[in-house]
């Protein structure tokens, strides 16, 4: 009798996810300095071996032992704390502790740096750490972005209270950071924020209900509340910097009600908080709290577009090791056309997101030098690449769990939860239609569509030595910039503002595609002209008008291209 052997599912557990990924690398030459990308590099290398490995295994238990909110101690006492799991706490000690991922934009110190690193560094380590932890990214961003918002416009003393411990690498020194905004019935409507402040006794008190606080028991957490008298809407808010323990060790006056049931993100913990009177301390200006908490969103909503990128990264690594691994119908399923036509769709959206962010990094390092021109690039950008990478990031997954089939929805795989927590993106820190509506602000408010056409046309004119004049891009650009202007200037066209940041985001991701080309032929890289080729193909998919039943002869050669094997790549990848 003759036994049947088996094909087993190919099984990437193990593979670096940094070398699996090249143009990683590559893009770290062009947009940091030589000595920065030596002293990365091996952070970077060390990153991509732990998320495909030892991290990967941490986060999918984590994600099926959920965090429990515990309120009284086994003998009747009070005893509010939330237990993680202890796969979670390995995971926030790599995160906060051995890569420093929130306190290196804030301090020297981490990797041996002499001075705080560009924040590309930070995305670069997330994007990666991402393609395996999503969850515990949250409470990461927000530690950062609370540290940023507080030494931008709190009380120097205020400050200097609580900076070590927020930027701190030991866990038992370290405080965490939160972000409490969101109300039951205000939603959205963050003028609508009934959360009241009363000063009292010297201080200022909060009363009220969050609805949506994730990180619940961090050590600090930022909430807007309107001072009594204070009047109404977003102009009468004003910014707190809330303690979970005040200076004497006794607990704030706020309770944990519940933690949420989530369809993603089931690592980290969720809950429900009523503030009864807990002490407070405010941040900047009376009145000026909406506009102060904007920069820590504005922070949240770019890190929410690296994550997005990272899962489209980490969905196309599964997909191309899948098809390259699987055989059907006598051929591996990289070699089948309806699969390259697939596996390139894939390719294109996750490219055009990294693109943006990494751009946006670069664009948010030269604002935070005082490039004014560039404060307004940046408060286009990051909603645009909140509302278009998040959405993405969606359907990129979706494609990555076909791929791979029906082991693609097993929980012992991680593309169901990927697809999970890639969802979550386009919701948290303001969905789609809230974050479209803020670009079309930031066109008509801050005149922020010229700074972002100067800046295309520049970044276009850099590239135009190298790889010749753009004209396709550059036109693509002025009429999705025309077509944005337009609705944002008119109420009766709001019904387009979807379409219009959409074609504003294609079009200067690919601008950014052609940069990258360039600069990478600049440094004889060994594969200049494919982000060059993406952003054409950026073009004729998402900002052509097609014939639906023409032949597209040009796809067939751009898939053989991006999807050829650099053996010795892929070697070092298995």
């Amino acid at each position: 009798m003759t036994a049947t052997i088996h094909q087993n599912i190919p099984d990437s557990r193990g593979m670096s996810l940094f070398e699996a990924d090249p143009d990683l690398w590559r893009l770290m030459q062009v947009y940091l300095d030589e000595e920065t990308c030596a002293r990365v590099r091996p952070e970077l290398e060390r990153m991509g071996a732990l998320a495909g490995g030892r991290l990967e295994e941490l986060a999918l238990t984590a994600d099926k032992n959920p965090p429990e909110l515990r309120i009284r101690a086994r003998n009747g006492a009070h005893d509010e704390r939330i237990v993680k799991h202890p796969a979670y706490e390995e995971l926030e000690r790599y995160a906060f502790g051995e890569f420093g991922l929130a306190a290196m934009s804030h301090r020297g110190g981490v990797f041996g740096a002499e001075e705080k690193l560009p924040p590309l560094v930070k995305y670069a380590l997330v994007y990666l750490f991402v393609q395996a932890e999503f969850g515990l990214c949250c409470p990461l961003s927000m530690t950062d972005s609370l540290t940023r918002t507080l030494v931008k416009f709190g009380d120097p003393e205020l400050v200097a209270t609580y900076f070590d411990q927020l930027t701190s690498q030991d866990m038992d020194e370290l405080f965490q950071g939160s972000m409490f905004m969101t109300e039951q019935a205000a939603g959205s409507d963050v003028g609508a924020i009934d959360t009241t402040a009363r000063f009292e006794d010297g201080e200022w008190r909060l009363y009220g209900d969050k609805w949506f606080c994730s990180n619940p028991d961090a050590a600090l957490g930022m909430v807007l509340g309107r001072p009594e008298g204070g009047g109404a809407g977003t102009k009468g808010l004003s910014l707190f910097l809330l303690p979970r323990h005040l200076p004497d060790g006794r607990r704030n006056a706020y309770r944990i009600l519940r933690l949420k049931d989530k369809m993603g993100t089931k690592s980290m913990a969720s809950g429900e908080i009523v503030l009864e009177g807990a002490t407070a301390y405010l941040v900047g200006e009376p009145g000026q709290g909406f506009k102060q908490m904007t920069d820590m969103i504005n922070m949240s909503r770019l890190a929410n577009g690296v994550r997005s990128a990272g899962l489209m990264r980490r969905s196309v690594t599964e997909a191309l090791f899948i098809s390259r691994n699987r055989t059907a119908f006598g051929k591996r399923l990289v070699d089948l056309p309806v699969m390259q036509r697939q596996l390139l769709k894939m390719i294109t959206t996750a490219e055009q997101g990294r693109s943006m962010v990494f751009h946006t990094a670069n664009v948010l390092r030269r604002a935070d030098a005082g490039d004014a021109g560039m404060a307004k690039v940046l408060r286009i950008l990051t909603p645009l690449v909140k509302f278009r990478t998040c959405r993405d990031a969606r359907k990129v997954a979706g494609d990555a769990m076909e791929v791979r089939g029906g082991s693609g929805y097993i929980e012992e795989w991680s593309d169901a939860r990927v697809l999970r927590d890639a969802h979550l993106g386009s919701i948290w820190e303001g969905t789609s239609n809230i974050v479209a509506l803020d670009v079309a602000r930031a066109v008509r408010r801050e005149d922020a569509l010229s700074a972002l056409h100067a800046h295309v046309t520049d970044t276009l004119e850099q590239a135009k030595e190298t790889i010749g004049e753009q004209t396709a891009i550059a036109d693509s650009f002025a009429r999705a910039a025309d077509f944005l202007d337009g609705v944002a200037h008119s109420r009766d066209r709001e019904i387009e503002t979807r379409a219009a940041a959409s074609s504003v985001y294609n079009a200067t991701s690919a601008a950014f595609l052609a940069w990258e080309d360039a600069q990478l032929r600049l440094v004889g890289n060994e594969t200049t002209g494919d982000r060059l080729a993406i952003a054409q193909n950026v073009l004729r998919h998402k900002l052509s008008a097609r014939d639906p039943f023409a032949q597209d002869v040009d796809e067939a050669d751009l898939a053989a291209r991006l999807l050829s094997e650099d053996n010795e790549t892929l070697e070092a990848a298995q």
